[in-house]
């Protein structure tokens, strides 16, 4: 008996034929992402694929009046969130569920954004979640979401993606001008209003003298030729500035994937990946894909609104002469991992990290009983009896796996949608990808530890 733990990487664990899927699973990975800048275009991809493996919507399920094991129900919730669900034998005794959350740190337009000054067209932005502001400048950057014409035309926005296409911009302040900006803090070297994005410059030569605005009013004549809108459209508009371009294989042996979103939008992939290998289960099995978990959860499309918990009543009114009790008891029986990223340890900033009890690159999914601040302020603390039930799971299922936290006791911290789910009487663990560079417009992972995550959901699953 091995009375010592030491850490071993993914990589020396894999078998020949693991490295091959783990190949195909980055590449297939990294076109999620590309098509999924967006938790309204996540939730249209999540979606897409459910109903290419036969999963269909509750409301079809409803109008038949019964469903039954091995049945595939899927949400799609007002085109932000989503839920997977495999119907199996224990449906009120038992609920295993992945839960994720496909919003990301991002900027989104104001509801009066469109202004000119200077000669330049330009955007006004509001950030989402938290971002260093300073990060945001000076990199290509794409406009994606939606907005109506006044008719009531839904209008699908994507600027910036194309190869053809023309990115926007944020400015930054030149080197030579910069004596005051480099004293201030690095928070306040750029301001939240100061995030305002570049759209245009040109004043066409047939511009009207009387214009006051001519570089901005030729901006709106080239949106309504491309999409039929008008200014006051913006009003009612949802519309996300994001990095743009694709996500890239990172190193010279391709062994990490530098893109936007990683948080949480790698353990949504690892975990709809899983769901879609499941079939006739047992237990039934859920993977929850949710909004607004970078602003607190709040919304009816976050982990706070009441869909998830919606959808088992309409089931359970199909097969339970109490379908509220029962969907107490469902959730209070449910065994979930809250699946969601965690800081990976990064030697360039050892300062902030406990390294003994960090999560490392490349090591495996990672478990954390507790997130939290301090002391462990506002967390889930996951329980012996329950990490035993997913350490036995993961160790017989061969899946590489370590423990992490966020950081040292005193140095910040952060949460995740467990305690929400906890406080409805699951057991829940967080268990994630560890992340370098999280929350900036392009993040890191390695291809080892998305591996692992898929096969330690398909795991807990299955």
């Amino acid at each position: 008996m091995e009375l010592h733990y030491e850490r071993k990487t993914a990589w020396e664990q894999m078998t020949a034929k693991e490295l091959k899927e783990l190949e195909a699973c980055a590449n297939d990975y990294m076109a999620f992402l590309d098509k999924s800048k967006t938790e309204r275009e996540s939730t249209t991809e999540i979606i897409r694929q459910a109903k290419e493996n036969a999963f269909k919507s509750l409301e079809e399920v409803i109008k038949k009046g019964t469903f039954k094991k091995g049945d595939k129900i899927y949400l799609d919730y007002k085109g932000k969130s989503a839920v997977l669900m495999v119907v199996g034998e224990e449906f009120e005794t038992g609920l295993d569920i992945v839960g994720s959350h496909i919003d990301v740190p991002r900027l989104d337009l104001k509801q009066v954004p469109l202004y000119e000054d200077g000669g330049l067209a330009l955007l006004k932005t509001h950030y989402y979640g938290g971002v260093k502001k300073y990060q945001w400048a000076n990199i290509p950057l794409a406009l994606h979401g939606v907005i109506y014409k006044k008719d009531g035309e839904k209008v699908d926005v994507s600027i910036g993606e194309g190869e053809d296409e023309p990115v926007l911009y944020i400015n930054d302040l030149l080197i030579h001008l910069s004596k005051d900006q480099l004293q201030k803090k690095m928070f306040e070297g750029i301001t939240g209003e100061q995030l305002n994005v570049v759209i245009g410059s040109q004043k066409p030569a047939n511009s009207s003298k009387d214009s006051k605005h001519p570089v901005k009013d030729n901006i709106l004549k080239i949106l309504n030729k491309k999409y039929g809108i008008i200014e006051e459209d913006f009003r009612v508009a949802e519309l996300e500035v994001v990095p743009a371009g694709k996500a890239r294989h990172v190193g010279l042996d391709s062994s990490m994937i530098a893109g936007h979103g990683h948080d949480d939008r790698v353990c949504a992939y690892a975990s709809l990946r899983a769901i879609l290998e499941v079939k006739n289960p047992k237990r039934t099995k859920v993977a929850l894909f949710v909004d607004k978990e970078e602003v607190g959860s709040q919304g009816n499309t976050g982990m706070h609104g009441s869909f998830f918990e919606n959808m088992l009543a309409e089931l359970f009114n199909l097969v339970s002469k109490h379908p509220e009790l029962s969907v107490r008891r469902a959730m209070a029986n449910a065994r979930v991992l809250s699946a969601d990223v965690t800081a990976a340890f990064d030697p360039s900033f050892p300062d902030v990290f406990e390294k003994q009890n960090s999560a490392f690159a490349g090591c495996g999914l990672a478990i954390a009983k507790y997130t939290g601040s301090g002391g462990k302020g506002g967390c889930n603390d996951a329980n012996a009896e329950f990490l035993q039930e997913v350490r036995a799971t993961f160790d017989a299922d061969k899946v590489v796996w370590q423990t992490g936290e966020l950081g040292k006791v005193d140095a910040g911290g952060g949460g995740t949608i467990a305690y929400i789910l906890a406080n409805k009487g699951a057991e829940v663990v967080d268990c994630g990808v560890p992340v370098l560079s999280m929350h900036a417009p392009i993040e890191l992972i390695s291809k080892a530890d998305l591996y692992m995550a898929y096969k330690g959901y398909l795991s807990f699953l299955k």
